[in-house]
């Protein structure tokens, strides 16, 4: 007797349902971003499309283009050719995309082109989760982190050494220019006058290319010195409270400001800097992304990209920001000591606010101004309700950390330039909260 199975031909010809999205369950992640993004206002996108400008093809919906970048970063796809690709293997993304298949040069030029709109979207979703009760603003945790910038450490160079490097790099052009003019000298003798004599080598594009992005950096970072030269001065006509920021600048002998020169920029990434990784305790060239988390249910409520390597004046513009998403500032605010700073806790902006920041050392400092300040601190975190509520902190705030690097794998920006950057973490930050707001609503279905 033979056995029965059900039917299964590979070359049965089989209609695709008259609706696509029966072919995902109805709780599924992606149906549930397509009808968040449906609801959203895509008006800063499709604006910059000019009226009749197709320039052939019309170009691919703004709707269908959001819905792959968003669930993708949701789910750990975010390179553009993995999204191309997942539009013809995976059968979600082929339901949001309608069976469209956007080449990934289209993917990675939307997401360019829009990097600043996409961005935005990040304050919708998180009222999104605020009308869904997710977001009390009782107490909000801040922290920073550092991810790994599209850079190499090695194209760091220091301003010492500009000078000798531009130098070297000069000769070497000049080196080439006088090579090639030998050879096509010896050309046009041998064939006649037939080039055009505007044909360079391809080593001496790169050279040339280098030496002016050389003369350029060299450019900024003495600009950038004279500006915090002439922020410090401010600081001291105003008698403002200080900062503690290392000084990266000082003065030749004719009295000019000059930056230090052990200061550091990288050729490939001038924005980014190279930062210590506290885990690994390696130097690494990186940013550093800060968040405020609300405590109800780790919905980040405030996302910025610094490229100071510590956060002792991050405190303040994170949680303004807060304000300026949400409309109101939190009740209660802890972060680690790196935050601390006198100037940060007697800031008239966060006045109305509850700060829990440990002072970065046990003792009072010797300034009796920050003495006092150190002092109320500590006196405050070492009660009973103080240590209640720090050691909360770390609950709040870490574990958000934890899932956007370890569980979704984003350990390095795909974009370089500190706007760029600022916006590829506003879309990592959209959708850790797009995430929890799923969660939420299949808790609640379920119930």
């Amino acid at each position: 007797m033979g056995k029965t199975f059900r039917a299964y031909d590979m070359n049965q010809q089989l209609l695709l349902p008259p609706d696509l999205r029966q072919w995902l369950r109805d709780d599924h992640l992606a149906l549930y971003i397509s009808d968040v993004v449906e609801a959203l206002d895509l008006s800063g996108i499709i604006n910059k499309y000019e009226e009749g400008d197709s320039r052939g093809r019309p170009p691919y919906h703004p709707a269908l283009m959001v819905k792959l970048l968003v669930y993708g970063y949701c789910t750990g796809r975010m390179s553009s050719r993995k999204l191309e690709q997942a539009t013809y293997d995976d059968i979600a993304f082929r339901v949001l995309s309608c069976d469209q298949h956007p080449d990934h040069d289209s993917i990675a030029d939307f997401r360019k082109r829009h990097l600043p709109e996409l961005g935005q979207l990040f304050v919708q979703v998180l009222q999104l989760c605020q009308r869904a009760g997710l977001v009390k603003l009782g107490h909000v945790a801040v922290d920073s982190t550092k991810i790994k910038a599209n850079a190499r450490k090695d194209e760091s160079l220091r301003y010492g050494s500009l000078d000798a490097v531009e130098r070297a790099l000069q000769a070497e052009v000049l080196r080439l220019l006088t090579e090639a003019q030998r050879i096509d000298d010896e050309e046009d003798t041998l064939y006649g006058a037939g080039r055009r004599g505007d044909e360079l080598p391809d080593e001496l594009r790169r050279r040339e290319t280098r030496l002016a992005k050389i003369r350029e950096l060299k450019a900024q970072m003495e600009q950038e010195a004279r500006e915090a030269a002439a922020q410090e001065q401010k600081q001291k006509e105003q008698a403002e409270p200080k900062h503690y920021r290392r000084r990266r600048w000082t003065k030749n002998e004719r009295g000019e400001v000059m930056p230090k020169e052990n200061v550091r920029r990288n050729l490939t990434d001038p924005d980014s800097r190279l930062m210590m990784d506290t885990t690994t305790r390696n130097y690494e060239q990186a940013y550093s992304p800060q968040i405020a988390v609300d405590a109800k249910a780790q919905i980040i409520v405030a996302a910025r990209v610094v490229q100071a390597p510590n956060d002792q004046e991050q405190l303040v513009p994170t949680v303004l920001q807060v304000k300026e998403n949400l409309g109101a500032l939190p009740a209660t605010v802890s972060a680690d000591g790196a935050y601390f700073s006198s100037a940060v806790i007697t800031s008239p902006a966060l006045r109305d606010v509850d700060l829990y920041v440990p002072p970065n050392e046990p003792a009072p400092g010797t300034a009796p101004q920050d003495s006092s300040v150190r002092a109320r601190m500590w006196q405050k975190l070492l009660s009973q309700q103080g240590r209640q509520l720090f050691n909360r902190r770390k609950t709040i705030v870490e574990p958000v950390f934890a899932q956007i690097k370890h569980v979704r794998s984003f350990r390095q920006f795909r974009l370089r330039g500190l706007a760029q950057v600022q916006g590829e973490w506003l879309l990592i930050c959209l959708t850790h909260n797009l995430l929890k707001l799923f969660r939420a609503a299949r808790s609640v279905s379920v119930t």
